[in-house]
């Protein structure tokens, strides 16, 4: 069976990111851990789909997704300095949570939800960036397709049921794809 609209797909892979010699892996999906995700639901970038269309179980893939095509070029622009007493909780500054490093569930002002990587903090300020982790970054994934098959009810409803909320929405959070665990790929929403 080819991988097309609708089919629940389960695929491993490495990603790496950078050039050449200088490529890191990110993230791993093993047999034991696969990727899952229906095909052709919005659940993934599109240009991971595009790249997958057509395979069928046993084929291997190799291909790479440019920054464009994946989480964008990376904005200075989304790095800002944000007053240190808006971390304050009960009057105290929550140094355990907001430590350089550690990502931190925020609100902007519409409501909307993100995360924000903590890049550094001062005396009055904290250094955030909003950018998603893997944003000016080309995506390289090497992988083989281990199952394909018609999509069942319960499945649809456990895996839309992950993607509600913040757990799959990367462009504005980069919170990954809840259970799955799955950020890098293209979780649903990361475009």
């Amino acid at each position: 069976m080819k991988i097309t609209a609708n089919k629940f797909v389960a695929v491993t892979y490495d990603l790496n990111v950078g050039e050449g010699e200088e490529r890191e892996l990110m993230e791993r999906a093993t047999a034991e851990v696969p990727l899952k995700f229906i095909y052709g639901t919005g659940m993934m970038l599109p240009a991971f789909e595009d790249a997958l269309k057509g395979l069928e179980v046993g084929d291997s893939f190799n291909f790479s997704i440019a920054p464009a095509n994946a989480y964008g070029e990376y904005v200075e622009e989304h790095v800002i300095d944000l007053p240190k007493n808006i971390f304050e909780v009960e009057g105290k500054f929550d140094a355990e949570m907001i430590k350089e490093g550690n990502t931190v569930p925020m609100m902007d002002s519409n409501g909307n939800r993100m995360n924000g990587s903590v890049l550094e903090v001062k005396e009055d300020i904290v250094v955030m960036d909003f950018n998603h982790p893997l944003a000016g970054e080309t995506l390289h994934f090497n992988g083989k397709v281990i199952d394909v098959h018609e999509a069942t009810a319960e499945e649809i409803a456990a895996m839309t049921a992950s993607a509600d909320g913040c757990g799959c929405g990367c462009d504005d959070c980069g919170d990954g794809c809840g259970e799955q665990g799955h950020d890098s790929c293209g979780c649903g929403g990361c475009h």
